[in-house]
């Protein structure tokens, strides 16, 4: 793995050799550790440009429009797979047997459930307040209701934190919703899908309970595929530095829900919406469309484009599908909002100054439409995102602990004053 070195010449030193170390695919690395015995380190704000750890759960090739989870592209688990099977494939490494599924299935399914105090724990929060900052203190409160299995050094305790977790994930982020709503929390039903049952906690009512769409459902857990991990972005990332320090499951994932809550990561679905209202009719897409190009303007088109990919995000190809079905099936054909969002999709694909930048709509501009059609609010879409990725977070939690980790410490390049004295109050100006 490490065959090939690299030297770095330092002027007035003497050269230090650096391993690089190759990964099954991918660019290869430059191991930089040993750095630290000549006093110096690497500057790189935003890890730009360093691997913080070694991983064999997700991969991307940006350029190419990859996307792997343990080898298999992101297309085929959409196509031919389901959420629970990729959840399993992310926690083990292989996709399960029939029998194996089947038994997994059960696990999540007997613990859907949440304890019943912790619908107490709702009352402490503000109806109106954002469903994402609701979701940071009920998932961090977990521990509190299940520290039976908190022994991260137990491989077992792991195991069962990240079923739990699985499971009620849907169960709290309904009601989270239906809280807001002032309407009656539903119990999770074990008869019904991953995807079945979300719907159902969500939509339905004690008084009227209603029959799950098919196509509604498909469409959802696919939504959940598309986002159950994306490699070491910055939620992941955050999971990962928390778990460093020893803390327990429920503390890392709502860390990693803290960090996804921020616009510029997760709350890119909810910002196409949010576009789409200052766009506001068909009829001004093209002042839009020229703000949009005037490099002089800070107005951005969300929801085109991705940092990672440099050519089309490959799950947004799948996403796109699964909207055409979704309005198809819903009979969505005078709504102004979804109206301008498909125009502004016709624009993108077509545009050569889209196509030229590689601007094409990417899984967020989708995703966004997809659920606005079924009926959740904007605020709920990070939510739902939080709830998909909870698998990939603690999937990378796992494999962490896994295997010999140390607490993260990145260090600095510092700036400020050198040693000073502290004067007497009077003598300060």
């Amino acid at each position: 793995m490490a065959d090939k070195k690299a030297q770095l010449i330092i002027e007035g030193a003497a050269p230090v050799e650096l391993p690089i170390l190759t990964g099954t695919v991918g660019p290869d690395v430059i191991d930089v550790r040993s750095l630290t015995s000549t006093g110096r380190f690497t500057f790189d704000p935003g890890f730009m440009s360093t691997a913080s750890c070694e991983s064999k759960i997700t991969y991307i090739d940006g350029d190419k429009g990859i996307l792997l989870h343990r080898g298999y592209p992101i297309e085929q688990l959409a196509e031919k797979s389901d959420y629970l099977e990729t959840c399993y494939l992310l926690l083990n490494g292989e996709l399960p047997t029939a029998e194996q599924k089947a038994q997994f299935v059960s696990t999540v399914k007997n613990h859907t459930m949440v304890h019943e105090q912790l619908k107490t724990f709702f009352n402490g929060f503000r109806r109106d307040a954002h469903p994402m900052a609701v979701m940071c203190g009920v998932v961090g409160a977990l521990s509190a209701f299940y520290h039976d299995s908190l022994d991260i050094n137990n491989p077992q305790h792991r195991e069962i934190s990240a079923v739990r977790l699985v499971a009620k994930m849907p169960t709290l982020a309904a009601m989270v919703y239906k809280y807001s709503m002032g309407q009656p929390m539903m119990y999770p039903r074990n008869d019904l899908s991953y995807a079945e049952n979300f719907l159902h906690m969500m939509f339905n009512t004690p008084c009227e309970i209603k029959p799950i769409s098919p196509i509604l459902a498909k469409a959802m857990d696919r939504i959940f595929i598309l986002h159950a991990d994306h490699e070491q972005n910055a939620s992941t990332s955050t999971v990962r530095l928390a778990g460093s320090s020893g803390a327990n499951p429920f503390a890392c994932i709502a860390a990693g829900i803290a960090a996804l809550w921020g616009p510029a990561h997760g709350g890119a679905n909810e910002a196409v919406l949010t576009m789409l209202d200052e766009i506001g009719d068909v009829s001004n897409i093209d002042k839009f469309i020229a703000k949009a190009k005037d490099k002089n303007d800070p107005f951005k088109l969300m929801g085109f484009g991705h940092r990672v990919y440099k050519n089309r995000d490959p799950r947004a190809t799948v996403m796109k599908q699964t909207c055409d079905e979704v309005l198809k099936e819903l009979g969505i054909k005078d709504d102004p909002q979804l109206q301008l969002a498909m125009r502004l999709e016709e624009i993108a694909l077509t545009d050569p100054y889209f196509i030229e930048r590689s601007l094409y709509p990417n899984v967020d501009f989708y995703s966004g439409i997809i659920l606005k059609a079924i009926g959740i609010p904007t605020s709920m879409f990070t939510v739902i995102f939080a709830l998909a990725r909870t698998v990939g977070w603690i999937s990378h939690w796992k494999e962490m602990l896994s295997s010999p980790y140390k607490i993260g410490r990145p260090r600095q390049l510092y700036t400020g004053y050198d040693s000073r004295d502290v004067s007497k109050l009077e003598d300060r100006k």
